[in-house]
């Protein structure tokens, strides 16, 4: 099993930034991808970015404004959420990939106009 908490969500304007953070804990061996997925009211959860050992993606509406990145010891992932824009606005979610993916509880990101 791994557990994830994140922090970080909150409320901003337009064009402010935002930082989350996501800690795993637990079966984190089992561990291949962490990222952050969002879901909009009314709209199904969409990947935001994701990030290996080797390699990062990221959805195209956030490419340029928006970075993940990992501790060394790769337990936390990060997300830096720049130039925000009310779009942005929905519940982020942690989620680990390996055996099984897992989520972490959600937090909300308002940016308004």
């Amino acid at each position: 099993q791994v557990q994830l908490v994140e922090s970080g969500g909150g409320l901003v304007q337009a064009g402010g930034s935002l930082r989350l953070s996501c800690a795993a804990s637990g079966n984190i061996f089992s561990i291949n991808a962490m990222g952050w997925f969002r879901q909009a009211p009314g709209k199904q959860r969409e990947l935001v970015a994701r990030i290996t050992s080797g390699s990062t993606i990221y959805a195209d509406s956030v490419k340029g404004r928006f970075t993940i990145s990992r501790d060394n010891a790769k337990t936390t992932v990060y997300l830096q959420m720049n130039s925000l824009k009310p779009e942005d606005t929905a519940v982020y979610y942690c989620n680990t990939h390996g055996v099984r993916d897992y989520w972490g509880q959600g937090t909300q990101v308002t940016v308004s106009s």
